[in-house]
């Protein structure tokens, strides 16, 4: 059982992503002409090994829903920021893949991005609040993880 306490927290870390994420969302818009779900797949891409990702793994990192990633994918590679590759091992599969110029578009839309969350969420908290969210939200998703690789509980009937 949850306690006030629990319920709280939950509830302010909801609604701070309700106020903020608009806000970093309509700042890219406007001053890099950039969709922030775009920002996010760029940033998942260039992070990743070889610059590319399983479009499944994509889905998983990204904080946006799969169905979402793959129309993502899909602008991106319109705009020739993203590209999709079939994978020659697996032909149901395939691969997102970071274009160079998709590179060029996220660095220039870093300073702005990392600006924003400064502004209306960093700046906002002590170094010490930084750290015990960093690390509680941290725990919280690797138990999510762990429960969400564990065998499902067999079901009474």
């Amino acid at each position: 059982m949850t306690d006030d306490s629990g319920v709280a927290a939950w509830a302010a870390l909801l609604r701070t992503h309700a106020a903020v994420v608009p806000l970093l969302e309509r700042e890219l818009e406007q001053r890099q002409n950039m969709p922030l779900g775009w920002y996010d797949v760029l940033l998942e891409l260039n992070a990743a090994p070889d610059r590319r990702l399983r479009m499944q793994e994509l889905g998983e990192r990204a904080v946006l829903s799969r169905t979402r990633v793959s129309r993502i994918v899909d602008e991106l590679a319109r705009a020739g920021l993203a590209a999709r590759e079939q994978d020659s091992h697996d032909k149901r599969g395939s691969w997102a893949v970071i274009t160079s110029e998709g590179r060029a578009r996220l660095r220039a839309a870093a300073p702005g991005y990392l600006d924003g969350i400064a502004r209306h969420f960093a700046d906002h908290l002590t170094a010490a609040e930084r750290a015990a969210i960093t690390a509680g939200l941290t725990r919280v998703l690797d138990a999510a993880a762990r429960s969400r690789d564990a065998p499902s509980a067999p079901s009474r009937s």
